[in-house]
């Protein structure tokens, strides 16, 4: 230990009496809180020699307690930590600060345990700092489950990256190098500030505000280029990195490369642009944040008068209840619904037409919205009409041909009739025209 250590106290036999007589003047419950702590917790003086420690300190090490006190650190910890020990407690004697640690003490079985230690300044009535209150955490659960997150992130198919809260990058999976083409040298220890532009940086440092502050995850887009110097669009899923006792510490960062999804939706946007229909799309509420021209064109409204703005501006309450209720069932059943609207055009003339409304998802699979599809009805209303005018007359004529036919026919069988006299006085004409000496008998 350095002349400096040394010279804070004046042996080990005066400086055991010091921390005695210290404890015996009101440490009474110094000893209670210790002994009951549920961390491991031993109080050493100035040159490492355990003095104190609480059943925890026996139970996580497998010792007795006389194998224990009256020992120095170095008897379970390495030469290299015994060092890192003393410059702890150096640090505490010298600035009146807590110091975290890391020691790997060997415990009875010979199993080397890795804890945290945090060591405090145990001082006398008078303020002289007399030793060190040393808090120890066993770290092997915790290890475990750094060694488990590592692998998760190591493994995981995406892009993920650990930076701290000034945007410096800490830890990256393999996917990060392969999706920028650098060598990890060339990542780790960088600022993100090197791969992104200033602005996306700092809405990069605003959503890590934002998780910190709010201790929610955060999404944003990224653009960093690649060793190549292509602009990668990516979007970012930021979440918070914790320490033990909860303090955000950093980020973690998962990327997901946008090129073919920005294809696949430069895509649907053009088939949506050069659609023949009408062609719209609304976020879940209803209100319409895509539309094509042919929107536009059967409405004669300009985009800005459409965009952001709420199907009900267009429709009437129980045809925009009637949409909403389409929406439901086509997220709940995942299906397609079909639904008439009657929007007022921008001359205020109501146009019939029929909506085709379909679920949009997000890349996840959920439903964000719907793509809907207008057909104009009117072309066809007109041909409905004009059908039922056409049959409207034919019903008239049908019935003037049954009237006339009733004529007609009345007609026919008065003739028949008639006929049928005509012929009878024929035959008696013809009796009598045949025998005339009939006719002079009767005379």
């Amino acid at each position: 230990m350095s002349d400096q250590v040394l010279s804070t106290s004046v042996g080990t036999a005066s400086s055991s009496r010091e921390l005695h007589g210290a404890r015996g003047h009101g440490a009474l419950d110094a000893d209670i809180i210790i002994k009951n702590a549920p961390d491991p917790v031993f109080v050493s003086d100035l040159e490492g020699k355990i003095l104190s420690a609480n059943d925890a300190v026996y139970e996580l090490l497998g010792f007795r307690t006389d194998e224990v006190l009256e020992q120095s650190l170095s008897r379970f910890i390495s030469p290299e930590e015994t060092r890192e020990f003393t410059a702890a407690l150096r640090e505490v004697i010298e600035r009146g600060a807590t110091r975290n640690a890391r020691l790997n003490p060997r415990s009875a079985s010979g199993e080397i345990i890795p804890t945290s230690l945090n060591a405090s300044a145990l001082r006398d009535a008078d303020g002289k700092v007399i030793g060190a209150i040393g808090i120890l955490r066993d770290m092997r659960e915790l290890d475990k489950a750094r060694a488990y997150a590592d692998s998760l992130i190591k493994n995981a198919p995406d892009p993920v990256f650990v930076s701290d809260l000034e945007g410096k990058i800490l830890s990256a999976n393999d996917a990060v190098y392969e999706l920028l083409g650098f060598r990890p040298d060339e990542v780790l220890e960088q600022s993100l500030s090197r791969f992104i532009s200033p602005e996306e940086t700092r809405e990069f440092l605003a959503a890590l505000r934002e998780v910190i502050e709010r201790g929610v995850t955060r999404n944003a887009r990224l653009n960093p280029r690649s060793a190549s110097g292509e602009i990668i669009p990516t979007s970012l899923n930021a979440s918070a990195l914790r320490e033990t006792d909860g303090k955000v510490i950093g980020a973690i960062g998962i990327l997901r490369d946008m090129r073919e999804l920005d294809k696949a939706r430069a895509y649907s946007d053009s088939l949506i642009k050069n659609a023949p229909d009408p062609v719209f799309v609304s976020d879940l509420e209803g209100k319409i944040l895509q539309a094509n021209d042919a929107v536009y064109e059967l409405l004669g409204f300009r985009p800005d008068e459409v965009l952001e703005q709420s199907l009900s501006r267009f429709i009437s309450p129980e045809e925009t209840r009637e949409f909403l209720a389409a929406l439901r069932e086509v997220i709940e059943r995942g299906v397609t619904r079909n639904a008439r609207l009657n929007p007022r055009s921008a001359s205020g003339e109501i146009i019939p037409t029929t909506l085709n409304a379909s679920a949009l998802r997000d890349t996840d699979g959920k439903v964000i919205g719907a793509i809907g599809i207008l057909r104009d009805m009117r072309a066809y209303e007109k041909v409905l009409s004009d059908l039922q005018e056409s049959k409207a007359e034919l019903q008239e004529k049908i019935l003037d041909l049954e009237k006339f036919e009733e004529v007609v026919v009345g007609r026919e069988l008065k003739m028949i009739a008639l006929e049928k006299e005509v012929e009878n006085l024929k035959r008696e004409l013809a009796k009598y025209t045949s025998s005339p000496s009939s006719w002079e008998k009767r005379l």
